[in-house]
């Protein structure tokens, strides 16, 4: 049975929220209190988020024993990967616009079909990325400028990973529709299940411990895939129970081309938004790697942990993304626009603590990855540079997530486009290269560009036509 969100009245309101939250009852997000609709979806989302980000930083904090080059390795592919990661939540982004509407319409059937046709959209697209890894693996390391010994240690990884890139866009499309239906519960579970097992899985088949061979910088991509893959099969036992309001029955498993039509008409907004903002990424770490494998090192570890405190904030902003949805379902758009506002200043309050903990704890938060003094270097410039714009970076990601919960995948689009390719990659090069500021010049770029995008994101919101987006 589903329950109208209760008003929160002080300490002893939000340790019940809390306590609902992590219970994962079902609500409803379109009445009551938004500090408490908030609550309920923004505790196990953050907390999925972490697990997401936990993924990446357990890799490279076993991987760092191995040395710069294995580092190194890894950085590179996870730079290429960020191209899966981009179809993944650009798809990921409609998968939530359009079952937060459905279930705020109250169409708990065509919530359902939409999931199911979006993992027939993920499988399709999973299969190039697929045949790209496991026949020109080698190649791609080579264009991302990676030297001969970096290429020697990465290979295995950089095929395993790439060939099992489908078991990250179907774990991210389906927890997409958990987390537009509500059931933001569920979606943590899911990471959670996928991180206990890399946690265990990664030192044993990195360094060949107990029964275990020994596979160096592979044993992590093996370890990653096969858990991802446990994940996703627990995520299909779940949409065949009752455990979920996405409860998928036999006759949802056609294909139907109209909606999968409608997946990707919303999603290639999305795809491009972060495709957009991912090819930046890429083109920075080519400019990192003009400065060494300590650099590159560097920059690998510090953005593992940038990742790790901004992975939360977005979680934060999923739940934003969910109650937009769901109260646009609903045509209740001035709860929907209030909701974004709050979840803006519990976001902005969030990162403000992280900024200063990263601007005082930058060494010695780097040094638990690394004794190189050299990478330490660069791993503590990193993290002071990029968290001098935090504030800012929580308006921006909370503006940006309101546009795509609402099926607006294109005004993001733009946005990214004009801060990253026109201004953030010519600004790093700039600075790093023309200036001679070295690798400092690019962690620089990324602070000024990410804080520009907050400005030009809130100042369109404001303009509202957000809430005239059918989807």
């Amino acid at each position: 049975m589903q329950q109208e969100a209760r008003p929160s009245n002080g300490t002893a309101g939000f340790w019940r929220d809390l306590r609902d939250s992590l219970a994962g009852s079902e609500q409803d997000f379109t009445s009551g209190s938004l500090a408490r609709a908030l609550t309920l979806l923004a505790v196990p989302m953050v907390l999925e988020m972490m697990m997401q980000s936990v993924l990446g930083v357990v890799d490279v904090f076993f991987v760092a024993r191995l040395g710069a080059d294995a580092v190194a390795a890894v950085g590179i592919t996870e730079s290429i990967l960020t191209l899966v990661f981009a179809v993944a939540l650009g798809a990921g982004m409609a998968t939530t616009a359009i079952v937060a509407r459905r279930i705020g319409e109250g169409n708990l059937d065509a919530a359902a079909r939409n999931t199911v046709q979006a993992i027939w959209l993920g499988i399709v697209l999973s299969l190039g990325v697929a045949l790209l890894g496991y026949n020109w693996s080698r190649e791609t390391l080579l264009w991302m400028g990676a030297s001969s010994a970096v290429v020697e240690v990465g290979l295995g990884y950089n095929t395993w990973i790439l060939a099992g890139n489908g078991t990250i866009i179907l774990l991210s499309l389906i927890n997409a529709a958990f987390r537009g239906a509500g059931d933001a519960m569920i979606a943590m579970k899911v990471l959670w299940l996928a991180n206990i097992l890399n946690i265990v899985l990664d030192p044993c088949l990195i360094f060949g411990l107990g029964p275990f061979p020994e596979m160096g910088v592979t044993g992590a991509a093996v370890a990653t895939v096969f858990s991802r893959a446990v994940a996703i099969a627990y995520q299909v036992r779940l949409l065949a129970s009752t455990q979920s309001r996405l409860r998928i029955r036999f006759e949802h498993l056609r294909p139907q081309w109209l909606l999968i039509w409608n997946l990707v008409r919303v999603s290639t907004g999305g795809v491009l938004q972060f495709l957009v903002a991912t090819a930046s990424w890429l083109a920075l770490i080519r400019i990192v790697a003009l400065f060494g494998s300590p650099a590159l090192a560097g920059y690998t570890i510090a953005i593992r942990v940038i990742m790790f405190t901004l992975l939360p904030s977005w979680g934060l902003s999923n739940a934003a993304a969910t109650l937009v949805g769901q109260n646009l379902g609903a045509s209740k758009p001035e709860r929907a626009e209030k909701s974004v506002w709050v979840t803006s200043v519990a976001n902005m309050i969030f990162l403000g603590v992280v900024t200063i903990l990263f601007v005082t704890l930058a060494f010695p938060i780097s040094r638990l990855f690394t004794e190189d003094p050299q990478v330490l270097a660069y791993a503590t410039d990193c993290l002071r540079y990029v968290s001098y714009g935090y504030i800012l970076y929580a308006l921006g990601m909370v503006m940006v997530q309101s546009f795509n919960g609402a099926g607006d995948t294109y005004t993001p689009t733009v946005i990214n486009f004009f801060c990253y390719w026109l201004l953030q990659i010519p600004l790093a090069y700039g600075l790093s290269v023309g200036s001679r500021m070295d690798a400092q010049g690019v962690f620089l770029a990324i602070t000024v560009s990410e804080s520009i995008l907050a400005v030009m994101a809130w100042l369109i919101f404001r303009r509202g036509r957000w809430k005239l987006q059918e989807v």
